[in-house]
């Protein structure tokens, strides 16, 4: 092998471990789109849904949107994407709020004007803090479902592991963070360079709550075969429903908010 082969070779090497290490110590700026923009209800639109902020245990002030429950109605613990906050999500909070069922947006470290930085583990931990401050709200824990729109799948299903609830709504859930980045880096040794790996297919096996999962057949951002693996992940009672025209971020305009009441008024039939 000539010289310049081994030029070649070494310089192939040496890309690819600086590749890895930009990956490592960057790879949270590739995972979290935050729009820190404070926003309140009103602005939304959104007269009946309260701003309220929460100071959690390392002393960050986060900012969620609140709208008790109409008579027995469940409250939805609401946890987001990578890239949404409550302002932009006004008509998902109004459609749920307008069929009585109380609601709780946690915007997420970095969003929707919450202070400090997001991680997988701080968002678990303010999950856990959101769910403790409805529960000091007056809100029994056998009313709160936890429902988890795509990236927040994570939040949803890790805080139905360590606390009571009524049920569990995964939109669009993923597997893991690390299984969508291999759809497009599968070259790269994600599972070592990911820090915030969200292993929902994994950690949905300590979840007793009943499952719903909503998927969109047409989703290009997580593919609906991750839908069916954290299905078959999840133990009984569960029901998984698929959109045949959804989309990532469409799902509520194919009927996912209806599919969704109808769970919720029998959750284990």
């Amino acid at each position: 092998m000539n010289s310049s082969i081994m030029e070649l070779i070494a310089w192939l090497v040496a890309l690819y471990a600086a590749i890895c290490v930009g990956v490592y110590f960057g790879n949270r700026l590739l995972m979290y789109f935050p729009d820190p923009t404070r926003a309140g209800p009103a602005e939304a639109g959104l007269d009946s849904v309260k701003e309220i902020e929460i100071a959690v245990a390392d002393g960050v002030t986060l900012v969620a949107w609140h709208a008790p429950a109409k008579e027995d109605k469940p409250t939805i613990l609401y946890f987001h994407g990578n890239a949404a906050n409550a302002a932009n999500r006004a008509p998902k909070i109004e459609t749920i709020r307008e069929h009585g069922f109380g609601v709780f947006y946690l915007n997420n470290r970095g969003y929707g004007g919450s202070g400090g930085t997001p991680t997988e583990e701080n968002n678990v931990a303010d999950a856990l803090a959101a769910y403790d401050h409805l529960t000091e709200l007056g809100v029994p824990a056998g009313r709160i479902v936890a429902y988890g729109e795509s990236l927040g799948s994570g939040q949803a299903v890790r805080l139905a592991a360590q606390r009571h609830l009524a049920a569990v709504v995964l939109e669009a859930p993923l597997t893991s963070t690390v299984d969508v980045a291999r759809r497009t880096y599968f070259w790269l040794p994600l599972g070592l360079l990911i820090s915030d790996k969200y292993n929902v297919e994994r950690n949905i096996r300590s979840v007793t709550a009943p499952v719903l999962i909503l998927h969109g057949e047409q989703d290009a951002v997580i593919p609906v075969e991750m839908g069916w693996r954290v299905y078959r992940a999840a133990n009984e009672p569960k029901r998984i429903e698929l959109f045949p025209e959804g989309v990532h971020y469409d799902l509520f305009d194919h009927g996912a908010w209806e599919t969704t009441r109808a769970f919720l008024a029998s959750p284990g039939g």
